[in-house]
């Protein structure tokens, strides 16, 4: 899975556009959302989402390999469990979301090596 990263959705009408164009071409978004002008989904055809928001003018747009962990979320603690494990392996986490399995949504700055303990 992927995550897909796109700057200057600032509006419904923008997540909209977004979201539709995606799903023209049959890519659906498996978990996400938006923050203050950045969207991040999670979809599993990455280099085409890419391409098709390029095309519908979103220049800045990036795409990172996600990892999923299951996570239980009706235990208290449990995420900051998880981000203590993600510490120690060095890791630099650059977004932390579900998906609609309710699994955490895992996006590094470069590797993920060191996260395949996690899953």
């Amino acid at each position: 899975m992927n995550d897909v990263l796109v700057r200057g959705v600032w509006t419904a009408q923008q997540l909209a556009e977004v979201a539709s164009a995606l799903g023209r071409v049959g890519i659906g978004l498996e978990g996400g959302g938006t923050w203050e002008g950045v969207a991040h989904y999670l979809v599993e055809d990455g280099t085409g989402a890419r391409e098709v928001l390029v095309a519908a003018g979103y220049a800045d747009v990036e795409v990172r390999p996600a990892v999923l962990v299951p996570l239980e979320a009706d235990r208290p603690g449990a995420l900051g469990r998880l981000m203590t494990d993600l510490a120690a392996s060095g890791e630099d986490l650059v977004a932390q979301y579900s998906d609609h399995q309710n699994r955490k949504v895992l996006v590094m700055r470069e590797t993920l090596a060191a996260t395949s303990r996690l899953r």
